[in-house]
């Protein structure tokens, strides 16, 4: 009994202390945007995106950013699709400058999308470089947004994302990441930054190349938090933004399997933290496991009274996270969600464990 007091006490405490913290501080604040606005480079790495790319370029023709300043960058990581015609189709007649650049070789030690954004970096002609992904439509206010955070010494800049989606499924993903995110927020405002997403990033020319870009880094499928811990090593400072302005929505993974090889992708991400967080995810991830246990020596009744507490104060974080972002926190998805993470948790331990390959964008990696 002396087991469980401990760890659900560590546990409820992590959570409601990670809630306090979370209202409490507001991270980055804006500075002034450079003036006159400068030139800027979109990059967007796609591998058989037809079905995403054009709701993704239309939100970048929305951009409440002069046009004339910006710079799209498409690179084709050898489609087998339309991916490349439906691009030119979405921005034909766009006043800023649009090319799309076949992906033929591989530099260096870049491989899949590394391996895009080494070319495109190279084909860029600016000192701000965006990245984005062809499954997010980024906000009108994305440019300003995290532009308003490039202070001297800051390389590297990253928004949020919220998963979006008509299907149960898809709503439990988003409710799911954003608390997430929430999670990362409070360690960054800390002063203890962890990682920048790759599909809503800012990082400048220079912080880049200090770095000798992606084919001077080692090879990972994590290739947004390999570029971060290089920048970081070459002396720049990071922001992680919890702010609407920088709010991208994301489409789903469709499927169990699809959603399986992406967040086995984002463990080896994961792997690469500082010993002290992954214990705290250990102790976060492990609830379940520990609850079936409770449930065996003091009998269910306990056990569930613990979870519905569980519930609870995860809804405190929800509406903190969603509220902050302008959204209302589908709180009525709580339940369903709980039982979305005890499915994923044992599957993923399962997919860890098991020495199975993983597919990311048709391609296989270990």
């Amino acid at each position: 009994m002396l087991f469980f007091a401990l760890y659900f006490l560590g546990w409820f405490g992590l959570l409601l202390c990670t809630t306090v913290l979370f209202a409490g501080r507001r991270g980055s604040q804006p500075g002034p945007l450079p003036q006159p606005l400068p030139r800027v480079s979109i990059l967007i790495a796609a591998r058989n995106e037809a079905a995403a790319i054009s709701r993704c370029l239309l939100a970048i023709r929305a951009l409440r950013y002069p046009p004339e300043l910006i710079e799209v960058v498409l690179g084709d990581d050898g489609s087998t699709d339309d991916t490349a015609a439906l691009a030119q189709t979405a921005m034909a007649g766009y006043a800023g400058t649009f090319r799309v650049v076949p992906i033929q070789e591989t530099l260096g030690t870049a491989r899949g999308k590394a391996n895009v954004l080494a070319h495109l970096t190279r084909a860029a002609t600016t000192e701000y470089f965006f990245i984005t992904d062809a499954d997010i439509a980024v906000p009108p206010t994305w440019l300003q947004g995290l532009l308003a955070h490039a202070q001297a010494g800051v390389g590297i800049i990253t928004g949020l994302t919220l998963v979006e989606g008509p299907r149960l499924f898809h709503r439990i993903q988003g409710l799911d990441w954003l608390m997430s995110l929430g999670m990362v927020q409070v360690v960054t405002d800390l002063g203890r930054p962890v990682t920048a997403m790759g599909n809503n990033m800012l990082i400048t020319r220079a912080a880049y190349w200090a770095t000798g870009g992606y084919e001077q880094l080692p090879f990972s499928v994590t290739e947004d938090f390999e570029l971060f811990k290089a920048v970081l090593r070459q002396g720049y400072s990071s922001r992680n933004l919890f702010r609407a302005e920088v709010l991208a929505e994301s489409l789903p993974m469709y499927t169990w399997q699809g959603l399986l090889h992406q967040r086995r992708r984002w463990m080896r991400g994961v792997e690469g933290l500082p010993g002290w967080l992954k214990a705290c995810l250990v102790l976060y991830g492990s609830f379940y496991v520990v609850l079936l246990g409770l449930a065996g020596v003091v009998g269910p009744g306990v056990a569930l009274g613990v979870w519905g507490l569980k519930m609870l104060l995860q809804s405190g974080l929800a509406v903190l996270c969603f509220r902050r972002v302008g959204r209302r926190a589908p709180l009525a998805l709580i339940p369903a969600y709980e039982l979305y993470s005890l499915l994923l948790t044992g599957m993923l331990t399962v997919f860890r464990v098991l020495p199975l390959r993983f597919n990311w964008k048709g391609r296989q990696y270990r």
